[in-house]
């Protein structure tokens, strides 16, 4: 358990599932996301993670999801995933009332710290929809580039949410951890 900023960092256990997939949810889906900016209501229903997923990434052996709490509670998350030489950022979501307050910057630079401290890698990776221009730019401003990768986004599959439009993908964003 690392502090920062007023903020605790730990690694998840199988006691937060629920309030972590509610958070994820609050920040991503639906009428409470639209409290912050990462919302993908207009692009995105149903859900975007489930317990299910949330246990996965915390009992795999090659992933942390890390738990932020401010004064004992949780208000943010993501998750780190060691892959060779980077690591994988994803699952990244903060409380939609504390969004626009730097919250995410520290917590993001924290994460590239312990990637970089626990698996000595040289690069985080991560993948972000395509369309999300707003958001792409708020990487961009923490060092993230655009490398013009694209994945399909998994249409017809719903743990992922039910698109609103044709022609979402995701993007790979790397930066280099030096």
């Amino acid at each position: 358990m690392e502090t920062t900023a007023g903020l605790t960092f730990r690694d998840a256990t199988d006691a937060d599932v629920d309030t972590l997939v509610a958070l994820v949810e609050s920040a991503y889906r639906g009428d409470d996301s639209r409290a912050g900016w990462t919302t993908e209501a207009d692009i995105l229903e149903g859900q975007r993670t489930d317990p299910e997923g949330v246990l996965a990434v915390i009992k795999s052996p090659d992933s942390r999801l890390l738990t932020v709490e401010r004064d004992g509670r949780v208000v943010a998350c993501c998750q780190l995933e060691h892959r060779g030489t980077h690591a994988y950022f994803g699952m990244f979501a903060v409380s939609p009332t504390l969004q626009g307050g730097g919250l995410g910057k520290v917590i993001i630079a924290e994460a590239e710290r312990i990637a970089r401290e626990t698996w000595d890698v040289t690069e985080m990776h991560m993948t972000v929809i395509s369309v999300r221009e707003d958001l792409i730019a708020w990487y961009e401003r923490r060092g993230y580039r655009r490398t013009g990768r694209m994945t399909p986004f998994p249409y017809g599959d719903e743990r992922f949410g039910v698109p609103q439009r044709d022609d979402l993908q995701f993007e790979l964003l790397v930066k280099p951890l030096v």
